[in-house]
């Protein structure tokens, strides 16, 4: 069996033993977290940070968790809101007013954060996403395809620039430097949105699904539709590039690990407050859960319900991320599990996330026994 690092309450040993299971299976590396009411109850990882598997997945390895990164950047916007600076109901344009734009007048703020807005597509260069002007330029003049609110298709890059703008616009600062002080600071978590070069050593680069090159490209279930990116085709090698590590693509370029992840998204969990820090209120937290959607995605082609910036999933909240990482809140238990890795699989062949968060429940059961 795998190496297995780090430590985890009995209770939930299922946990550790699914990790094992899955570098046991091929995988490169991984980690993961269970935070209970604050605590650390899992904190584990193993394997390698390579694809030559040569170098070992350590405490302080991060990766890049894909659209992971959305739960992160919609937190900094429910922050904002529970502190009345910004109203979710509101045109965009009253923060953005240029966004108003052919036809964009409409939209409010929270179609941006359900996928409902109308502009799912990036449709412009990969190299223009590392160029934070031109690529909220490039949105401001999208026309929406859908009459915004009336139906979803999901923004996989496109909602990090369309709300980080608005958290721009409100604070003055970028949607990475406000999380870096306002999120992660306070709750010392290792998790960023745009990397400074210094973090490199740490990072354990995406490993592309077996019998994949860094060419590989995530595929909507059902369609030749790109998952990762809408009409513009992003790849391995370009999510493993030093440009998307300092780039801030707030909907899928975020760098951490299960530990942070779990650690941060426990405030969602915990009723807005940790270790004696309060981000925001209980009212704050519950906003993630007032559904704006329930269909079928336009462009994923499956059935979804989301909230304010999150996935909605019975009792719990959360989202997963092109490769495999995932984070799921439940705030009933004041839990919050993450699954962080750099090894992809097909994403119709991906049950892992499911597998660890299946664990971490089971440990919850006895816990609570």
């Amino acid at each position: 069996m795998a190496d297995i690092q780090g430590s985890c309450a009995a209770p939930f040993s299922a946990v550790s033993e699914a990790l094992a299971g899955l570098l046991d299976g091929g995988d490169a590396g991984g980690s993961v977290a269970v935070f209970v009411d604050g605590e650390p109850v899992v904190d584990v990882w193993g394997g390698f940070a390579d694809a030559d598997r040569t170098v070992p997945w350590r405490r302080d390895t991060i990766t890049n968790v894909w659209s992971v990164t959305k739960t992160m950047t919609a937190l900094c916007a429910l922050v904002l809101a529970d502190r009345g600076d910004l109203d979710l109901g509101a045109p965009v344009a009253r923060y953005w007013p240029e966004f108003a734009a052919a036809g964009k007048e409409k939209v409010l703020v929270r179609h941006l954060l359900s996928h409902t807005a109308g502009l799912p597509d990036w449709d412009g260069p990969v190299e223009e996403l590392y160029d934070w002007p031109s690529a909220t330029a490039r949105l401001e003049a999208q026309a929406p395809q859908w009459e915004p609110g009336s139906t979803a298709g999901y923004h996989s890059l496109t909602q990090g620039f369309l709300v980080g703008e608005v958290v721009r616009r409100i604070t003055g600062r970028s949607v990475g430097g406000f999380f870096a002080e306002e999120v992660a600071a306070p709750l010392g978590a290792d998790f960023h949105i745009g990397l400074p070069a210094e973090h490199d050593h740490r990072v354990a680069l995406t490993v592309p699904p077996p019998s994949r090159d860094e060419g590989y490209a995530a595929s909507a279930p059902g369609s030749g539709a790109s998952l990762a990116t809408g009409a513009t085709t992003v790849r391995v090698r370009d999510g493993n590039s030093v440009a998307w590590r300092r780039a801030q693509i707030p909907a899928a370029s975020g760098f951490g690990n299960a530990r942070s992840v779990a650690l941060v998204q426990s405030v969602m969990a915990c009723g807005g407050a940790m270790g004696g820090r309060r981000l925001l209120s209980q009212a704050g937290c519950d906003r993630a859960r007032d559904e704006q959607f329930q269909g079928v995605d336009r462009l994923l082609g499956m059935p979804v319900r989301y909230g304010l910036g999150y996935g909605l999933f019975g009792s719990a909240f959360g989202w997963g991320g092109w490769g495999g990482s995932i984070v799921v809140v439940e705030p009933g238990a004041r839990t919050a599990v993450a699954y962080v890795t750099n090894q992809m699989r097909e994403p119709a062949d991906d049950e892992r996330g499911m597998e660890v968060i299946a664990a971490a429940y089971d440990g919850l059961g006895r816990l609570t026994a």
